[in-house]
């Protein structure tokens, strides 16, 4: 039996907007077990940034509770919530979000500078592999705007990647990127994934949905559809 890495038991997150309260998670629940690759999809307003804010451990539930690798995490405190990040997270953004003064390896090295147990010389060998891995060695020393969009995504899951993560969290990460670096980009997290790494992909493109290997669809809070993806076209590596 596979280790659950994600854990959701009728999660609610409700915000007051004024006099009003908006009930953007309505009671959801499911369960990611270890290795899988896992689109959440839904268009504006059905709860899927919400529940991004939620899995990411960036913001809390109102009621309910989130297990991430056997922890829950809607009952920790910021600090522990920051480690949680930092130690079990590795997050891909739309934006790419890199320091742009800074190479390619201190910006993947980055996350490890929270860590006091790595010793510097260890950070430098372990941004290597990562940069290594999502085929940017010989890329290391060049800044962001060296680089093309797709390496700058590259950067960014070799960062997500570099603390050696339980789950990739993913936020609309093809979102400014052109078709072929698109295909790129969703091969690479096919690639990630078929090497054992667990990948939640949030996206509201049914296409990008397609290089999963199950689909989570929301609306209005709620899951509407939680389907494997077997039998539809696999897009190639």
């Amino acid at each position: 039996m596979k280790h659950e890495i994600i854990k959701i038991s009728q999660l609610k997150r409700d915000f007051i907007v004024g006099i009003e309260t908006v009930h953007a998670l309505r009671g959801v629940s499911f369960t990611v077990e270890e290795g899988e690759f896992v689109t959440i999809m839904g268009t504006s307003g059905s709860g899927k940034s919400t529940l991004l804010n939620v899995l990411g451990a960036l913001d809390k539930p109102t009621s309910g509770h989130y297990f991430l690798d056997g922890v829950d995490v809607s009952s920790l405190s910021k600090n522990e919530l920051a480690l949680i990040r930092n130690r079990k997270i590795g997050f891909v953004f739309q934006s790419f979000n890199l320091l742009p003064r800074t190479s390619a390896l201190e910006n993947v090295e980055l996350p490890l500078m929270y860590n006091s147990t790595i010793p510097s010389r260890k950070r430098k060998e372990m941004a290597v592999e990562a940069l290594r891995i999502v085929g940017l060695a010989n890329r290391m020393d060049h800044a962001p705007n060296q680089l093309s969009g797709g390496q700058q995504q590259r950067v960014a899951i070799a960062r997500a990647l570099v603390n050696d993560p339980v789950m990739i969290l993913a936020d609309e990460a093809t979102g400014n990127l052109d078709s072929k670096t698109t295909l790129d980009i969703m091969s690479l997290f096919q690639e990630l994934n078929s090497q054992g790494k667990t990948i939640v992909f949030v996206t509201h493109e049914p296409d990008i949905a397609e290089y999963s290997k199950r689909t989570i669809v929301l609306k209005d809070g709620e899951i509407i559809d939680d389907y494997a993806n077997i039998g539809r076209p696999a897009k190639s590596m």
